[in-house]
């Protein structure tokens, strides 16, 4: 629109708004009953018994009723699937009129055709000037896409879970593969051993083995890789099929243990160094006098303890032991005493003194494996097992790595065994309390 004032130039007129807001200003110009009609979600209003009295078209196109279908004619519960209708009745209903409002409820629609629409439905109940209901006003939302990303969500899951169930199974089965079916029957010695499993979702690195070597002599060991999982695992096999190797080559303990240095730190001299703990033994029975010699090499493995027959207990000393795998020559720490009737022997894996007590999250320690210990002596290999396995139960989540136990046991000639049942500990003595280092 041009101005007559002379000005050459043409452009709107400021008496007149711009074409965006009248535009916008149409928009508001809709009816309330097109609002209504057409609104993004569904709309009924129904008496108080339920008949339906007023329906919008968006809610009409949804379900492919007419009007004349269900307007005087049906009742919202009718809509429902069988399921719905019964927790209408049971619970919908019964909350709408103690609350007034109900919100969010989650429901399937029955459209004409038979199909299912889930829905949320919102209620309301409307009432006059004086206070009584009059009616009930509802609000429909499509679920539809929300259900699709619900399902999609729960085959997800149920998938996942499948998954950590295989893997699950998987771990426990390379599990077992890493340890012996049983430890041998050796003449003259009681044996019984114990693995706990931390997690069931890992493979863990912890290791023992009892077996037969020339001579009437044997070999056993107990160790920990560090590290969980595949690659602990394939270190532990190496370690495991290693030292039963090396004890048949030359069975002196110190000389197995640095055979094993040396093809960990060969195999695992790279970017990814691989080590472990190990504690090795050679067992030779002593004919004259009872009992076994035993000679004993650690690698940087926590020691092992001997509970006596007169009652007391204490460490093996082993000091000075490095880890096997990390330098070309490692010190290898020995240790020769006899293990004489009614004495047993421990090896365990520090998974039990490193697990956390309820007592302010301090780890269980040493100190509170020797009292435990001592409190037990003398008892058998089984006793022995028994009540430190019974330990990792009271423990329980506080035990966050696996824990090996092997114990070897020299019956008495006269076959008495001072074993409490259970492996409870003896004299009265308290539950062990944790270290205070």
């Amino acid at each position: 629109m041009c101005r007559n004032d002379g000005d050459q130039g043409c452009g709107p007129d400021p008496g007149q708004p711009p074409d965006d807001d009248r535009t916008f200003a149409a928009l508001l110009e809709d009816s309330v009953e097109d609002l209504y009609e057409n609104a993004p979600c569904g709309y009924l209003s129904t008496l108080l018994d339920g008949q339906i009295a007023k329906v919008n078209t968006t809610l009409l196109d949804w379900l492919g009723y007419k009007r004349a279908e269900l307007v005087g004619r049906r009742k919202f519960s009718d809509l429902l699937t069988t399921g719905g209708r019964l927790y209408h009745e049971t619970h919908f209903a019964p909350l709408l009129r103690m609350q007034g409002k109900i919100s969010g409820i989650a429901l399937e629609l029955r459209a004409a055709d038979g199909s299912r629409m889930p829905v949320l439905v919102t209620s309301t109940v409307k009432s006059g000037s004086d206070g009584q209901p009059l009616l009930i006003r509802t609000t429909v939302f499509d679920a539809r896409d929300r259900r699709a990303y619900e399902q999609e969500l729960l085959r997800a899951r149920q998938e996942a879970e499948r998954e950590r169930e295989r893997l699950q199974q998987l771990a426990t089965t390379l599990q077992r593969t890493l340890l012996p079916p049983a430890v041998g029957n050796v003449p003259g010695l009681d044996v019984a051993a114990y693995y706990h499993i931390a997690s069931t979702d890992e493979v863990g690195g912890d290791f023992y083995d009892l077996f037969p070597l020339a001579a009437g002599t044997w070999g056993l060991f107990l160790g920990d890789v560090c590290g969980k999982g595949t690659e602990a695992a394939a270190v532990t096999s190496l370690a495991r099929y290693t030292l039963r190797a090396a004890a048949v080559y030359d069975p002196d303990p110190a000389a197995v243990l640095s055979n094993l240095n040396t093809v960990l730190n060969h195999e695992y001299n790279g970017t990814d160094p691989r080590f472990c703990t190990v504690i090795f033994g050679l067992l030779t029975p002593d004919g004259d006098q009872g009992g076994f010699r035993i000679v004993l090499a650690s690698g940087g493995h926590p020691p092992a303890l001997l509970l006596r027959a007169d009652g007391t207990a204490d460490y093996l000393p082993t000091p000075g032991g490095q880890l096997i795998g990390v330098v070309p020559d490692a010190d290898i720490a020995t240790v020769t005493f006899r293990l004489d009737p009614g004495d047993t022997l421990l090896l365990h894996t520090d998974g039990l003194t490193e697990a956390h007590t309820a007592v302010r999250g301090e780890r269980y320690g040493d100190e509170a494996l020797l009292d435990f210990v001592r409190a037990l002596a003398p008892t058998t290999a089984q006793g022995t097992i028994t009540a430190v396995r019974d330990l990792l139960g009271t423990l329980g989540t506080g035990v966050d790595d696996d824990t090996a136990l092997l114990a070897v046991h020299v019956p008495r000639a006269d076959g008495e065994e001072q074993q409490r049942a259970g492996g409870t500990p003896a004299h009265g003595a308290p539950p062990p309390a944790p270290s205070s280092r």
